[in-house]
């Protein structure tokens, strides 16, 4: 893609995602709808203001990811052959910068003493651990065998993207009521794991054919049941 054409494309995916930025700003419902459905159904106020900026910290560098999309090599190649190549990148890369932006948060935060230690099972299971692993080998192989060194990259970095957001989430200090910080990391966890396997398999076996199709099953599958809240979330560690 000459530089031209590269231009084109990101004021056209900018456009694409300052609407997306319009209609999913997150506000007071979503940010209910979100702690809801993670196990959180009567949120306070303050409860909610976290998980509003949870939300607000991801969706507000959807559209400069977007633009910026275009210019990265490999990317077009990519974009080309995924339908929904210019959504899942732009969705781990924001998950991946709000979680670098939540390391240092901020002073007027309430922060919890946490007494006993977290690990990455904390907040995702193995077998969606394994089953990430497995969907990025299995692409990374394939896309090896028959030379698409290209998209082997782009496998290679969401997969270490996906990584990037899981450990930075077990990390992250925390902040405010744990109930709510429990819940928002064991999301990201999740979610990021869900979406590197999509990108893995949607990387490996694109186009129309039989293969590609049971690829796109298999992601959609294996997404929901990553991306799902579990039953029951673990305890805090400040009330183990």
């Amino acid at each position: 893609m000459n530089l031209g054409s590269a231009v084109g494309v990101a004021i056209a995916c900018g456009l694409l995602g300052l609407a997306i930025l319009f209609v999913l700003w997150p506000g007071q419902r979503q940010g209910a709808r979100l702690l809801a459905k993670w196990g959180l159904p009567d949120a306070t106020p303050d409860q909610l203001s976290v998980a509003v900026l949870y939300l607000r910290r991801r969706r507000f560098w959807y559209p400069w990811l977007f633009v910026g999309l275009p210019f990265i090599p490999g990317a077009a190649d990519f974009a080309n052959a995924n339908d929904l190549s210019s959504i899942m990148p732009v969705l781990l890369l924001g998950g991946l910068i709000a979680e670098v932006l939540a390391q240092r948060p901020s002073p007027s935060t309430r922060r919890e003493a946490v007494l006993a230690p977290r690990g990455i099972l904390d907040f995702a299971p193995l077998w969606a651990i394994i089953v990430t692993a497995l969907a990025a080998l299995a692409a990374a192989i394939h896309l090896a065998v028959i030379g698409e060194w290209r998209l082997f990259g782009i496998t290679v970095a969401a997969t270490a993207v996906a990584w990037g957001v899981v450990l930075l989430a077990v990390r992250r200090p925390a902040a405010g009521d744990p109930d709510v910080d429990l819940a928002l990391r064991c999301r990201s966890a999740r979610v990021a794991l869900g979406l590197a396997t999509g990108m893995c398999a949607t990387t490996a076996w694109p186009g129309g054919n039989l293969p590609s199709f049971l690829a796109f099953v298999v992601t959609l599958a294996a997404f929901i049941a990553i991306a799902t809240p579990p039953r029951k979330l673990p305890a805090p560690a400040s009330a183990k």
